[in-house]
């Protein structure tokens, strides 16, 4: 509504206060009716506490100029409003709120139809379920980013479902309605563990299939293309790409063809893997690669897509030896030329978000700032291929690399296409002239000047610190702005576009260069025939074309009878009045100047219909500038912590040398302290490595360490090891830590167990699994029983390479007899004056005592009830029973 956004009725009234806006009373012919607004280049601001913060829909309207004939249908009104775009959390493009290093993904989902879904209890439905039912139930899957217009779908089952969800961080769920009851209760269940946003979409047609898809992708899909996609993938897509196009009220896009994976293709981390391992964000803060995490300790990329792609890898790592082998090559290729890492990563530094740039001019939103980025990325591009054409040609006859390391910058090289970008490059930067558009930046400023006076008055009333903070930056910058206006009031022109980018906008500028030339020879006229050198020709939004003059000297000249001069306003120090000379003239200049916008705009929509056009070539070369800047970040990384080149096989073996944690290591070097580095050799001729010792030595350390070695190996990153050699893990399984979840009325113990469920139903000989204090929560008899039977199943049917910690001792004894089990600890090392230090190098064998006290002394437990503790403790390790009641009577006449 003008300058401003505007809520009115019951939204004034609910969001006005969450957004800090004063609810005022709007007179109209109905009566008065609550009312709350914003000045619009706010708008992200708002949208961002609407729409990320509160998980809002918000529907913008926008004015819209009517036609005389829509003018006489509507009574008169001279402006239209129409909802041009419904803003969800999972169908932002381009705000400027959304986060940069992470994908924004909208997932939908469509389950088979059960056979016998009323025989089911929702509890069995649900992954590691109380009732122990695993049930294969199929769930078609697609999501996409419509950011960079990535779309993904895959086949899954409903008891890994949540891994899945896990995996992908989808903002936004869609749901059919037409989902019967019981999956519908048993989806919601899963989803609500992680309170995701859910949204319900209407029914669909039913003879809606996968060509009908084609229309939103860059490229139609072919017959075979279309053939590997299952009819629930199919259905999921129906209801995810039908959601979106209803959002986007009718505008068109281009998203990249539907890329289909396969369970097999990635090494599943099931969601308390992710969690626990703290792979993407750590259980302090929530914020993705926040520090701490897996993703904040080894991400060097340059780039924010590079940023991404490293996110997806973590989230997904590789099951393919050629793939994998191929990254590792990339970065070997770095790690070996300093040089020639250095010049891609300065040269990765020159590039824009091509993938989000590319999207938003396939959605019409793209503007000139976004050409001049993209012909700044296009060109770094071509530069990009050089450097590597020479990194290759110049190695290409040494010996000092094997062949795969030589081929694999080839195959990168080969996947750039850069004709058609390139020309693209070159148009953008022959008609966009940058200088004009910094000056209309800065017109656009003063511009909103009205709007922005207008809007700080209201806020220094009625609103908050903050909100009249939030608008002193544009402020100023209008006052800059205005302070560099031409002196005289002289109007400056300013076009976005080069008066050579066509033939028509080049005739255009002559002509307006004649007619200045006819304005200047006008005004030296003027000048002399009314003895006013103050004279200038102007146009005013109020007067139109004015003679103006100041100063009294001046205006007393000019009140001499003149021919055609008509006076207009005449003060004591200023006269303004009219001459048909200059009307005409101003007129004629109006007229070009209006021609020059049009074809201005020509151009530009010609520009954008160029970049649509070559907009496969430049979401390809997006991907390849994406992955050379993880391989650079992993180059980087790798000398930084003396990383290794890891060595797969399709085995099962896991042989780490002086293997470290990536993220506690760098922990303890900023507090000055050394990491204890340790070998594991599992899987060979030991599948489970029994682990005992005291708390506080490092088993969850050392757990956790091997898991995370085996994902950056398949993610294609060095490792922190001297020596690494492992088998592909096809799952990877953590149950480390606790928590209850009271909300799903779930007590500590019961979450252990669903979660060791979940490990036993479904690990295979080819997953790893780390398991820490299986059976803590309970009584210490329930507790061996539950941790010995854990590692029989593991041990006995899922034959599967397994990091057993535990403060049972006893399953030492139990196990001494099983060939494959091995026993290793972790130590306390004590003086004679009484201090101790842990001892984190583990060592073959069993330690049976876990010197909780000394950890309970160290976290201040008062020494009287660390002295009672110690008495208990001995009393269990003497033959005669005593009775804790004597021990405390004891204790308190010490």
């Amino acid at each position: 509504m003008g300058g401003f956004y505007e809520l009115y009725l019951k939204q004034a009234e609910e969001y006005g206060p969450l957004l800090n806006l004063k609810v005022a009373m709007k007179p109209t012919t109905v009566g008065p009716v609550p009312m709350a607004g914003f000045p619009f280049f706010q708008l992200d601001r708002f949208l961002k506490i609407l729409v990320h913060d509160l998980n809002k829909y918000v529907a913008i309207s926008e004015e819209f100029s009517n036609n005389p004939l829509e003018k006489v249908k509507s009574g008169g009104l001279l402006f239209d409003r129409k909802v041009t775009r419904v803003v969800t959390p999972g169908t932002l493009v381009d705000e400027k709120f959304m986060d940069p290093y992470e994908n924004n993904f909208i997932l939908a989902l469509h389950p088979a139809s059960l056979e016998q879904e009323d025989s089911l209890q929702t509890s069995g439905l649900l992954e590691g379920s109380a009732s122990g039912t695993s049930v294969q139930q199929k769930v078609g899957l697609a999501w996409l980013d419509l950011s960079t217009g990535a779309f993904y779908t895959q086949l899954t089952t409903l008891d890994v479902l949540s891994s899945g969800i896990a995996r992908i961080r989808a903002r936004e769920i869609v749901l059919s309605k037409t989902i019967n009851e019981n999956l519908k209760q048993c989806i919601l269940a899963l989803l609500g563990h992680e309170q995701h946003l859910v949204t319900w979409q209407p029914d669909l047609p039913q003879d809606k299939c996968i060509t009908d898809w084609d229309p939103m992708f860059e490229t139609p899909l072919s017959r075979e293309e279309r053939s590997i996609f299952t009819k629930h993938e199919v259905l999921a897509g129906n209801v995810l790409l039908e959601y979106v196009s209803d959002k986007l009220q009718g505008r068109a896009t281009k998203l990249q063809p539907p890329v289909k994976r396969y369970e097999a293709e990635n090494m599943c981390i099931d969601r308390n893997s992710l969690r626990g391992l703290e792979i993407l964000e750590t259980f302090r803060d929530a914020t993705a690669g926040g520090r701490g995490s897996l993703l904040h300790a080894i991400r060097r990329t340059v780039t924010k897509s590079g940023a991404r792609l490293l996110r997806e890898r973590l989230a997904s790592p590789s099951m393919s030896l050629d793939i994998i082998n191929h990254r590792l090559d990339l970065v070997e290729r770095f790690l070996r030329n300093r040089s020639f890492k250095e010049d891609i990563t300065n040269l990765l530094r020159r590039t824009f978000d091509s993938q989000r740039l590319v999207q938003k001019f396939s959605l019409g939103r793209g503007d000139a700032d976004d050409l001049v980025s993209l012909q700044s990325t296009v060109a770094a591009t071509e530069h990009i291929a050089n450097v590597l054409r020479e990194e290759v040609a110049e190695k290409n006859g040494s010996n000092s690399l094997d062949r795969d390391t030589k081929d694999c910058l080839s195959l990168v090289l080969n996947r750039l296409s850069l004709k058609g970008p390139n020309e693209l490059a070159l148009r953008i930067s022959e008609a966009i002239d940058e200088d004009g558009l910094t000056a209309s930046h800065r017109e656009e400023r003063i511009q909103s000047s009205g709007a922005i006076t207008m809007a700080q008055g209201i806020l220094k009333q009625d609103g908050s610190e903050e909100d009249f903070q939030a608008m002193s930056q544009v402020f100023r910058a209008k006052t800059v702005a205005k302070a560099s206006s031409p002196a005289g009031g002289e109007e400056e022109e300013l076009w976005i576009m080069r008066r050579t980018a066509s033939s028509i906008l080049q005739r255009l500028h002559e002509n307006l260069d004649m007619l200045r030339t006819e304005k200047s020879s006008l005004t030296t006229r003027l000048r002399s025939e009314m003895n006013a050198q103050s004279l200038t020709l102007r146009w005013t939004p109020g007067l139109g074309h004015i003679c103006h003059v100041k100063g009294i000297k001046d205006v007393r000249a000019s009140l001499t009878d003149h021919g055609s001069a008509r006076n207009g306003s005449t003060t004591k120090s200023t006269r303004a009045f009219y001459l048909s000379e200059w009307s005409t003239l101003g007129a004629r200049m109006d007229q070009v100047k209006m021609q020059m916008r049009a074809e201005e705009q020509r151009v530009f929509f010609e520009l954008r219909e160029l970049v649509v056009t070559n907009l496969v070539k430049l979401r390809r070369n997006a991907a390849v500038l994406d992955e050379l800047d993880v391989a650079c970040s992993s180059a980087i990384l790798a000398t930084e912590q003396s990383l290794v080149r890891p060595m797969l096989n399709n085995g099962t073996i896991h042989k780490i040398v002086a293997g470290r944690h990536p993220t506690v290591k760098l922990g303890l070097e900023e507090q000055g302290r050394a990491f204890i580095s340790n070998d594991c050799f599992v899987g060979d001729k030991q599948k489970v490595w029994l682990i005992t010792g005291p708390n506080m030595a490092g088993k969850s350390t050392f757990l956790r360490q091997n898991a995370l070695i085996s994902i950056l190996a398949q993610v294609g990153s060095f490792v922190p090891a001297e020596h690494a050699e492992m088998g592909i893990v096809d799952q990877m399984f953590s149950r480390i830590g606790s928590a209850d979840n009271l909300f799903e009325d779930q007590s500590t113990f019961m979450v252990e167990m669903l979660e060791t469920a979940s490990i036993l139903k479904h690990a295979t000989p080819r997953s790893f699994v780390i398991m820490d204090e299986v059976g803590r929560g309970t009584t210490p008899e329930d507790g061996i029983a539950v941790a010995f039977a854990s590692l029989h199943h593991l041990y006995h049917t899922n034959h599967c390479r397994t990091l057993f910690a535990t403060h049972f001792h006893a399953l030492a004894d139990m196990t001494n007899d099983w060939n494959g089990v091995g026993c290793f600890c972790t130590d306390v090392s004590e003086s004679l004056s009484g201090s101790f230090s842990f001892v984190h190098r583990l060592r073959h064998g069993v330690n049976r005592r876990s010197h909780a006290l000394k950890v309970a002394k160290l976290a201040g437990i008062p020494d009287s009830a660390i002295d009672i503790a110690a008495q208990v403790l001995n009393s269990f390790q003497e033959p005669i029973d005593i009775e804790p009641r004597n021990l405390v009577q004891h204790a308190a006449r010490a």
